[in-house]
């Protein structure tokens, strides 16, 4: 029989204690050590896109990075922390979302549905018990799943390059329509002499109406202060520009957040939930597996 997700958190755990090792890899031993037949190897998710068991892997994976036992250095593979190693030095019977809710960074994930601005209160997925109906069964899932990708792609966005997260604004704010159709519209900046400047949107054919961007891809726990929305506010001024765009992968103050509003000029600020509800919105950096077309009677039609 296939393990459920929370019963493969602790070998994948295990697996990763001390070494990077890659997800395919993992997947394929614990596949071995649980005595998989082919047949259940190969069943699929009802999408039929994705394997059940690479996908509990996954999520066991996914849970363990949320609550900081595992990191991921490099694409596809991953390796526990400090705190991982702590963990398996007290040798656990068993790793599940329960055990997982002792890690502060763990109940963070879980209050967060991925599409809550940092500035806002977060507020926690409904619970789903008997009592709950199909559909809010499937509401709470669905929350729960853009919970977990925003919180990858996030974290994903933080390990890439800053040329890579400059020009992953630009491919964002294209999506969203901006810049109208022309190839050259928008383009990355990000090099010495740009004033403080990462991006350029074109609103109009010839160019005169600009939307100038600033990315800051900082950690969770690094927020935006004051000082950098003046600094843009200075560069806008420099480009003799009325629209700026400041972006970041962490938050932004509330003195931050309060000195775009005092300086008066438009600037808009998207912290790192709200860039990720956008990327999942636009698909950047993620793309639709499946759609889920939920039907109920049409009284009309039986009238």
């Amino acid at each position: 029989m296939i393990p459920d997700y929370q019963t493969l958190m602790l070998p994948v755990l295990r697996s990763a204690r001390g070494k990077e090792v890659t997800t395919r890899a993992v997947i394929e031993q614990l596949a071995l050590d649980y005595g998989l037949t082919d047949e259940e190897r190969d069943q699929l998710l009802p999408s039929g896109k994705q394997r059940t068991f690479d996908n509990r892997v996954h999520w066991a994976k996914g849970y363990l990075k949320q609550a900081g036992l595992v990191r991921y250095p490099s694409r596809g593979t991953f390796i526990t922390t400090d705190e991982g190693n702590r963990v398996l030095d007290g040798n656990p019977q068993r790793i599940d979302n329960t055990f997982l809710r002792q890690f502060s960074s763990f109940l963070d994930f879980q209050s967060r549905k991925g599409t809550t601005s940092s500035n806002a209160p977060a507020s926690a997925p409904e619970p789903v018990d008997d009592s709950s109906t199909p559909d809010e069964v499937i509401r709470a899932a669905y929350q729960q799943l853009n919970a977990a990708l925003a919180a990858d792609l996030l974290d994903r966005v933080r390990d890439a390059s800053p040329q890579f997260f400059e020009e992953l604004i630009i491919e964002l704010l294209l999506a969203m329509g901006y810049g109208g159709s022309s190839e050259d519209a928008a383009r990355a900046i990000g090099q010495s002499g740009d004033h403080g400047v990462d991006g350029v949107v074109d609103q109009d054919p010839l160019g005169v109406d600009q939307l100038y961007v600033q990315a800051k891809r900082y950690g969770e726990a690094n927020p935006v202060g004051p000082g950098h929305i003046r600094d843009f506010f200075g560069a806008l001024n420099l480009k003799k520009a009325q629209k700026g765009l400041f972006v970041t992968t962490s938050s932004f103050s509330q003195a931050a957040v309060q000195t775009g509003k005092d300086l008066g000029m438009r600037i808009v600020l998207i912290d790192g939930p709200q860039l990720a509800k956008l990327m999942i919105r636009y698909n950047v950096g993620c793309r639709d597996e499946d759609i889920l077309h939920i039907k109920k009677i049409d009284e009309e039609y039986f009238a």
